[in-house]
């Protein structure tokens, strides 16, 4: 049996060193790409909340500091579209900011509603920085209950 001493050895490579690498890279990547400013989830205005019932869709979005009167609602076929605008953050001059989270400037959220809507009785609501819009089920999603005749 012949004696290998350790410095002899013949280097052994882990195949699964190099996935790795490429996994942390990918990863890097794409931290990258959300940062530029292709929008990470806390990055999108407003935040939602859309539930619904046998008869409503509700949508609630967190508007705080946007007054009614800057807010656009619309739904175009399927999609509800929430538009604004919010202006009252402009930098002070001679003020240092040590974190600046609250953005300014225009807003667009679009979400398409899980099923069809009566356009005419839709209601929007805003109080205490909460947007609730109602939006009515058209008739013919709703459920219907079918009696079974006997005979």
């Amino acid at each position: 049996m012949a004696v290998i001493r350790f410095t002899d050895r013949p280097f052994f490579r882990n195949p699964w060193v190099e996935f790795e690498k490429m996994r942390r890279d990918m990863e890097n990547m794409m931290r990258g790409i959300i940062a530029e400013g292709s929008g990470s989830a806390a990055e999108v205005f407003p935040p939602l909340t859309i539930s619904e019932d046998n008869n409503m869709i509700y949508v609630r979005a967190e508007v705080p500091g946007i007054t009614p009167d800057k807010l656009d609602i619309s739904v175009e076929g399927d999609t509800l579209f929430i538009r604004g605008e919010r202006k009252e953050c402009e930098a002070k001059p001679n003020t240092s900011y040590h974190r600046r989270e609250i953005e300014c400037g225009s807003f667009s959220r679009a979400v398409t509603l899980p099923t069809k809507v009566s356009f005419e009785k839709i209601s929007a609501k805003a109080e205490n920085g909460i947007l609730t819009i109602t939006l009515p089920k058209a008739p013919e999603v709703k459920p219907r209950r079918i009696t079974v005749n006997v005979g």
